[in-house]
């Protein structure tokens, strides 16, 4: 089932989401398994919702590719992110 995963950073700037991005997705490209990808300024920080092909797909990436790629990232956002997920029952899409 899919999964949708949503970060919130307080104070997150887009010079910071610059960074982090292309730390999380060197080239451009979607990592595998990520089938949506969209970021913005929202009220009091920086908002980055991703869909996932499922939570198991998410945790290899997050374990795998994106704590170690942050760990050597100068400039990504301070802290932890406000985390919000949900197994996604109803996608549309264009």
């Amino acid at each position: 089932m899919a999964f949708l995963i949503t970060h919130f950073y307080a104070g997150g700037t887009d010079d910071q989401y610059q960074a982090v991005l292309q730390a999380a997705h060197p080239g451009g490209a979607l990592p595998p398994g990520q089938t949506y990808h969209a970021a913005g300024p929202t009220d009091g920080g920086w908002l980055i919702v991703a869909v996932w092909d499922s939570r198991d797909v998410f945790e290899t990436f997050l374990h795998d590719t994106l704590l170690p790629a942050l760990q050597n990232t100068k400039g990504g956002f301070a802290g932890p992110p406000q985390e919000r997920t949900a197994e996604v029952t109803n996608l549309v899409v264009g």
